[in-house]
Formats: C-alpha cells, structure tokens, sequence
C-alpha cells in the first residue's frame, strides 16, 4: 500500500497533451464559410489570422479553392474561391508565422488553373477533399499540387459509410500517393471515440511507415468533436482540427478553445477573438449542438436533413423527423 499517496491530501494533477508534437489547423473560415457563404469581412478574417499565430496554430485554413463555374460570385464570398489578391489582401504588409491552407473538393474544383504555383501564391498547404467514389480524380489533384510545390493533405469525406476493409484500401490506395498527410474526416459527427481510436490506429499503421502523417476533423453532432479529437490525438494523429467557438456547418467542429488549453498553449488570444469577432455572429449564423443534428449523427446520416429541418422550426414536430431519419436509406 502506498501511504504516501494515501496521506497527500493535495488535489489530483489534471493534465492535458502538454508535450503533444500535433499540429493545430485552424478552419473556423473554410467550415465556418458553410454557414454563411464565405462570406466573412476581412476585418474577421484577419482576427482569427493573428488569433492562429498569437495561439501558437501552425496552419489555417483560409478558405476554399472551389470552381467558379459551379459557384457563383455573386451568391458566394471570396472565401470559397481564396484568390491569391484576395489573400494578400488580408496579409497586407505583416503577414505572421502561421501557413496558410486551402481546401479544394475532388470534382469542385478548377484546380489546374486556380491553384497557383506555389511560388506565386501566399498558400502552403493545399487539402484534397474526397469521397471514396473520388479517389481516382483526387490523385490526380494531389499530384498536380505536389508538382506545383505544396505541401497536400487528402481528406476522406464519409469514412463513416465505408467499411473496414473498404476504408483500409482507400487508406492504403492514398498513402502510396504522393499526399503528405492522410485525413479521417468524421463528416457526419457520427463517429464515437472507440471508432476513431481504431481507425487511426488503421491509418496510421499504414501510413507511418510510408512517411506519411494523420490528420483528425471532427463534428460535433453528439457533443463529442472534443472528446474525439483527443482520443485521435492520443492515437496517433499529427494533425488536428478545430474552430473557433466550434463554428463549423451545422452542429459545429471542435472548439479551438478547448483543443488549446488541452495541449497546454495559450487560449487567450483564442478568447479574445471569439468574444470580438466569433460569438457576435452565433445569433444569426446559429450553428452548434442541436436535436435535429443530434439525430443525423445517431444514424450516421448526412446533416442536410437536419439543416432542413431547422429551417422549418418551429413548426415541424422533432418525432416525426427522428422517425423519418430513423427509417431512412440514405
């Protein structure tokens, strides 16, 4: 028995991840941008820009690199296309230590043309969104940004509908590309820990031993992005993450806040910039933790329908919509 311990009286020592070598991602704009159609001032961009590199965040991901035939100007904001000028703008003439990213979606994208070479264009690091189905397009985009000098990401969207041995081939199928870093993207919120424990257990056999990292972006349809992006943390994962105030399509991404204080950097600036510039849009944006999103992730389906539904509210009847979802194929 140990009396020692048995006669301290002082508290118990909580620690988070103080020597975690995980690198942060910032996408409070890219994912925020699905709430209100990138359309966010420059003044915000800017916020959450210093608030990245006052915290200590090494990536943020400014935007999208979507196709201009398929999104129009004028219903969408600068964001969704992240035009080098557009960016430089926001940079001015004290641009900070923190590389910036941008996420281009497999069949969305004009990529051949709108990403730069990576000499002429303030990015470092360009995301390669996919599903399954999408592979083969996005091998072909990883390779045109490798040729044009960025670091790349692929993020395997709806891993969630996959199974384990069609998820291992995807993995294996993208660690032989010439990615640097592997995404599981819990697009649905549906996960719960115990799957990402052992899915970036997966990946990370896999990959590791092919000189590739992990990455972990979660949802927070059942209250658990947090608790997920710590156990992908412990896992294994090298990258991940997070928004501020959680701000994120529908119920929202994990809180850059939280993430933060876990790995033991400073959440200040993180604070500060939420209260100034975040928080004052929740009125009219609305996302976070919902019953509507709270049942798409239970079924493991995708938030359009809750989103649909808060739309109608208050006049649809959560029952029936629980049912419909319940029932539902897709």
């Amino acid at each position: 028995m140990d009396t020692e311990s048995e006669n301290d009286n002082s508290p118990m020592k909580i620690e988070g991840a103080n020597n975690s070598k995980a690198r942060v991602l910032d996408c409070t704009i890219r994912d925020g941008g699905l709430m209100n159609s990138s359309r966010f001032p420059d003044s915000v961009v800017r916020a959450v820009y210093d608030c990245c590199a006052d915290s200590g965040v090494e990536y943020m991901e400014i935007g999208y690199k979507n196709s201009k035939k398929i999104f129009s100007k004028d219903e969408y904001g600068a964001w969704k296309f992240c035009d080098e000028d557009d960016i430089l703008r926001i940079l001015g003439d004290s641009p900070r230590n923190v590389k910036l990213s941008v996420m281009a979606d497999a069949e969305k994208s004009d990529y051949k043309q709108d990403i730069k070479d990576s000499a002429s264009s303030p990015i470092s690091l360009v995301r390669v969104a996919c599903y399954s189905r999408q592979i083969p397009v996005a091998l072909d985009m990883i390779k045109d940004a490798k040729d044009k000098g960025y670091e790349v990401s692929v993020n395997l969207m709806a891993a969630c509908k996959l199974s384990l041995r069609q998820f291992s081939e995807d993995v294996m199928t993208l660690a032989n590309s010439e990615a640097d870093i592997f995404y599981l993207m819990d697009s649905f919120g549906s996960f719960y820990c115990r799957q990402v424990a052992e899915l970036v257990k997966m990946a990370g056999e896999i990959c590791h031993s092919r000189g590739k990292k992990i990455g972990f972006h979660a949802h927070n349809n059942l209250q658990l992005a947090f608790a997920k992006t710590i156990q992908a943390e412990e896992s294994g994962a090298d990258f991940l993450d997070a928004t501020l105030d959680g701000l994120g399509r529908g119920a929202g991404n994990c809180p850059m806040e939280l993430l933060l204080g876990y790995l033991g950097r400073d959440t200040r600036p993180a604070l500060r910039c939420i209260q100034k510039s975040i928080s004052p849009m929740r009125k009219t944006l609305g996302w976070g933790f919902s019953q509507p999103y709270m049942i798409t992730g239970l079924f493991n389906k995708h938030p359009r329908a809750a989103m649909k539904y808060q739309e109608n509210t208050p006049d649809a009847d959560i029952l029936e919509f629980y049912d419909s979802v319940k029932n539902s194929e897709q």
